[in-house]
């Protein structure tokens, strides 16, 4: 009886979303019957809050314009280019929202790009940028950041979010490697989809970006050309868009760059063909910042706007980001008109604008009350921000110094020492990352951190290298010769190199090296002989294999936000124990730059005969490095099953002994190795983690479940192949090798 009440209100369930879905589906048909083709065009496009706007704020001319008569569906950014309070944001929304009502009869859908919490809000929680919550390897942070950024943007009225961003961070060059989840697309998917479920959970609709393969640039450089296999497309690049729409994504973002040499915004393939008739996918595709402009002014793929639209709408394109202008509207209707574009795609575009709007409630409630939202930056918000900081810092190296023992004589040095900025990264308060006292006071650098907790007496700050706030990779007050007089006065020096803060193209550099001032300042104070902790706050591995032995400690605290460096002084006094690991591999050398998941020929030593053949894996780091003050013991390795075939379910378990001193977390990573196979195989692959949290003397069975059909790979002939043969499974020190029974092609 207990079972078909639940088989019952099962289908009640389904019968209720179903129905909802098809009064969703009337009333966008509705609405749509009664447009007429400038209406249709105008809800494709957006534009940027400064073509409706003015010193004062909203300007009514420009909004009859933009409204009234090129019926504009959209509005994007941060009112004069930083973050606005709370109040003012939901000010200038509604504003928004009551001009298109008047105007069109059709709500506004404005978007924010809140990359790391409510980061384009004043007062908002910032949490550790992407690349920190990877590191934690902990679901749980993406969902809290995903959840206290939906109820902190509903707060200011704003119902849409650019975020996740999930480019596989696979190429330490990239300007934006910082953004994303790491270079492991299991990893990324599980993050990913974690805070795209939080987010829309909280009536916000997420907008994974940038579809897709944008952060593997062939150069390095941010929006230039990737050059990838079908295969690393299929099984690496595509996985996360994919997992997410699955899991609800209600929007994409489009790769601004070209695949293979067709720019993705033109690429019928990988938008209709593979996201939306390939997954049966109804949601809306937007492009990125004038993008379809890039067409034909930079990809050089058309030979005007009226051409570049019409490429980009018939490849499954729905909403234009057009920030600059109006103009692109009568493009638009002249190709339509030209029968460049069928009605049928315009009206399929336009269904999926007018459905994400439904769905997310705007045609009945275009504002809603804004004073209803008591946990705005709350302490439990700042709580679960503080708390995801310290779970991201990454203790890479300690010959002993840490935790650095109370009255202690501690030198801060180093540009990254006082610098809020650094510890944000871009997207915070401004594009580029500010440290403007207006959005930063109240939060601790790390030198302000350290001193708090050891004492002002105890921790002098000389910073030997400044950052110029002009020109981020700029540094100037060079005064090495202070600092390493200053350290022959310590008994240890905490020495914080890295990175300014930086975002998009403004961040492309040509020397992955770290500076060489900074390199100089390093080995000045270890020549003080005084034991060294060298922090590295950097969006992307710097190079410092030369440097890297005159330190005693390494900690890469990455972009752990406005309370990182409160995390790291609770971290180097071991009031909390590190348990992060490395979402990405640190290079060691500038020519040698690899993920972890390399194919096995990349690491061939002397090769039998006359030619010499030394392909070695010499890197700084491996992916899921990470160390802690406790040790842990894996043990016991197995699977419930000895073979197995497609369709199965591999259920893994093992024993974890904290045999340390203190407590601490373990994330336990589970990889697999396919040991023969008719294409070239990764040497390893993440197949599923899970984090633990044990005493000292503590164990516990983990246990992690593997989908068979997630061992398949791409083959030559496009399709996917679980093929018979043996493969490794690996967790920790432990291993054992299972056999795939028969062949499955699919």
């Amino acid at each position: 009886m207990k079972l078909y009440r639940v088989i019952a209100a099962a289908l009640v369930a389904l019968g209720a979303l179903a129905s909802c879905k098809s009064g969703i589906e009337a009333d966008v048909e509705k609405t749509l019957k009664g447009m007429d083709l400038d209406a249709k065009i105008g809800q494709m496009v957006q534009l940027n809050i400064n073509l409706v706007t003015n010193d004062e704020g909203l300007d009514e001319a420009k909004m009859e314009s933009v409204f009234g008569r090129w019926k504009i569906g959209s509005i994007l950014n941060v009112y004069k280019g930083q973050a606005q309070t709370r109040e003012k944001t939901a000010e200038l929304i509604a504003g928004i929202q009551e001009a298109s009502m008047k105007y069109i009869g059709i709500p506004c859908i404005y978007g924010l790009d809140m990359i790391h919490g409510a980061s384009y809000l004043k007062e908002g929680t910032f949490f550790p940028q992407e690349i920190n919550i990877a590191a934690s390897f902990d679901p749980h942070h993406a969902s809290e950041m995903g959840r206290i950024m939906a109820y902190e943007t509903r707060a200011a009225l704003c119902p849409w979010i650019f975020s996740p961003v999930m480019d596989l961070g696979r190429d330490p060059r990239w300007a934006r490697l910082w953004e994303s989840f790491g270079e492991d697309a299991y990893l990324q998917s599980v993050m990913a989809v974690a805070e795209t479920k939080a987010v829309q959970e909280g009536d916000v609709a997420a907008c994974l970006k940038h579809y897709m393969a944008y952060g593997a640039p062939f150069s390095g450089k941010d929006r230039t050309p990737a050059i990838l296999t079908e295969q690393d497309m299929r099984e690496k690049y595509f996985r996360p868009f994919k997992e997410c729409v699955e899991a609800g994504a209600l929007s994409v973002m489009v790769n601004s760059a070209s695949i293979n040499g067709v720019p993705t915004h033109a690429n019928k393939v990988l938008l209709t063909d593979w996201l939306k008739d390939g997954l049966d996918w109804d949601g809306m595709i937007v492009t990125d910042w004038a993008d379809v402009n890039n067409l034909f002014t930079r990809e050089h793929i058309a030979a005007d706007r009226k051409e570049a639209l019409a490429l980009a709408i018939n490849a499954g394109i729905d909403m234009i980001m057009e920030p600059y202008d109006t103009l692109c509207c009568a493009d638009l209707k002249a190709a339509v008109e030209e029968k460049l574009i069928p009605m049928s795609r315009i009206d399929d575009a336009v269904r999926r604008v007018l459905r994400l709007k439904y769905r997310l409630g705007l045609f009945e409630n275009p504002v809603w009350d804004t004073a209803a939202y008591g946990e705005y930056a709350s302490d439990a918000f700042v709580a679960a921000a503080k708390q995801a900081a310290a779970e991201s810092e990454v203790l890479l190296k300690n010959e002993g110094v840490l935790p650095i023992r109370k009255g202690s004589r501690i030198l801060v040095t180093g540009p990254c020492a006082n610098s809020i900025r650094s510890l944000n990264g871009g997207w915070s308060y401004t594009w580029q990352g500010s440290d403007d006292p207006y959005f930063v006071d109240g939060f601790n650098t790390i030198y302000e951190a350290l001193a708090a907790k050891f004492g002002k007496d105890k921790v002098r700050f000389v910073p030997g290298v400044e950052f110029d706030e002009a020109d981020w990779q700029a540094e100037k007050n060079i005064d090495i010769a202070s600092a390493a007089a200053a350290a022959r006065q310590a008994d240890v020096v905490v020495a914080c190199l890295g990175e300014n803060s930086y975002c998009e193209t403004p961040g492309n550099i040509d020397d992955l090296n770290l500076s060489a001032n900074q390199k100089a300042l390093l080995k000045a104070v270890a020549a003080s002989g005084k034991p060294v902790v060298l922090v590295l706050n950097e969006g992307r591995p710097r190079i410092i294999g030369d440097v890297e032995p005159l330190a005693k400690a390494v900690v890469d605290v990455m972009l752990p936000g406005n309370y990182g460096g409160d995390a790291l002084a609770e971290l180097l006094a071991g009031e909390k124990n590190f348990c992060a690991k490395l979402p990405f591999t640190y290079p060691k050398h500038i020519n040698s730059l690899h993920t972890y998941d390399y194919k096995v020929s990349e690491q061939v030593g002397i090769m039998v005969g006359d030619y010499n053949y030394d392909a070695v894996m010499d890197v700084q780091w491996p992916f899921g490095t990470g160390l802690s003050y406790t040790s842990f013991e894996y043990s016991g390795l197995k699977c419930d099953k000895s073979s197995f075939k497609s369709g199965d379910v591999l259920e893994f378990e093992l024993e974890l002994k904290n045999v340390g001193d203190v407590a601490g977390k373990e994330a336990v990573l589970l990889y697999s190795s396919d040991l023969v196979a008719s294409i070239v195989p990764d040497v390893r692959r993440l197949r599923a983690f899970t984090k633990v949290e044990l005493q000292p003397g503590e164990s516990t069975v983990v246990k992690l479940s593997v989908p068979a059909d997630e061992l398949a790979f791409v083959g030559q002939d496009g399709k996917w192949h679980l093929e018979k043969g043996a493969f490794r499974f690996a967790a920790g020190n432990c291993s054992l090798t299972l056999d795939c029974t028969e062949t499955t092609i699919r």
